[in-house]
């Protein structure tokens, strides 16, 4: 699309923050939503965070000023450096000590600089942050399917043991928005990948009859015989949400520390982007967090 300015939408782009993380006075997070930007495309008014194709880089560009502006990521009236990557589905983690000069590449970040955004994109893949309460270092990953049968989340937490000395029991983990097992219909492959990777692997997965769909019915037609029981294999689900929350348990994370949205992306295309419910022409939303500077802070933890 072309580089006309984009115009002001009147809703205040609407962030949404975990229970859990709300009270810490010095951490800066949230997951943002669809509502409350700048970008034309996808509905009008688009919170859209990420350079995608369809979308002005202008109008990507105010949003994420209006969401690092609506997260209090200042100094004065600077915003805070901002760090992504270029998200591959992969186990790559990335520890920042200030921002980079070029492009990374992976699906994790960890930091314990404050005054720095991490921000990892999604748009039904699950964003998850991490944060020591102690050490004051924070994490955010990217957890696809992909990432999570490589058990990215798992390592994210060892690389903050491994950089900043954290122990996982003070660990806080906030697992944004994604598509939930409700609607994540996978192959067998999928499957398959987990088995080989976790002994609980049967517990995330779900099968369910294939519905009596206009294809189904085609197919029965072009057979040339009357409608019976279906021969058509059943489909299969996965819970993202449970399989990371699974590795993080394993991982040394205290259960009641880890808290999951109940909003799945696919069900609620009026709040959030949907990847698949939107058939791949959709924006991208932040799972953001950061530390803020010790003159911001306030005392206590």
């Amino acid at each position: 699309m072309g580089s006309m300015p984009p115009q002001a939408t009147t809703n205040f782009p609407k962030v949404l923050t975990s229970q859990a993380l709300r009270k810490v006075p010095w951490l800066i997070h949230g997951f943002s939503t669809r509502q409350g930007g700048f970008s034309r495309r996808y509905g009008g008014g688009a919170l859209n965070l990420g350079f995608t194709r369809d979308d002005s880089s202008a109008a990507v560009g105010r949003n994420r000023q209006v969401f690092l502006e609506t997260l209090g990521a200042l100094r004065g009236k600077r915003l805070w450096p901002l760090v992504t990557l270029r998200q591959i589905h992969s186990d790559l983690i990335h520890c920042i000590a200030s921002p980079p000069p070029q492009p990374l590449t992976g699906d994790g970040l960890i930091t314990s600089t404050p005054g720095i955004l991490l921000a990892v994109q999604a748009a039904d893949c699950l964003p998850v942050i991490l944060v020591d309460l102690e050490r004051r270092a924070v994490g955010a990953v990217h957890a696809g399917w992909r990432g999570t049968a490589k058990r990215i989340v798992a390592k994210a937490v060892g690389e903050l043991q491994r950089r900043f000395e954290c122990e996982p029991r003070h660990l806080k983990a906030a697992i944004g928005p994604g598509i939930h097992a409700c609607c994540y219909q996978v192959g067998a492959e999928v499957r398959e990948s987990f088995e080989s990777q976790f002994s609980y692997a049967s517990d995330l997965f779900r099968e369910a009859p294939a519905s009596d769909s206009v294809r189904e019915r085609a197919m029965l037609f072009l057979r040339a015989r009357p409608p019976g029981p279906s021969n058509m294999p059943n489909r299969l689900f996965l819970d993202l949400v449970e399989a990371n929350r699974r590795q993080m348990v394993d991982a040394g994370i205290r259960p009641k520390n880890i808290l999951a949205s109940e909003l799945c992306t696919a069900c609620n295309r009026h709040l959030l982007f949907s990847y698949r419910a939107e058939k791949a022409v959709t924006g991208r939303m932040f799972g953001a967090v950061g530390i803020r500077e010790a003159a911001a802070s306030s005392t206590g933890t």
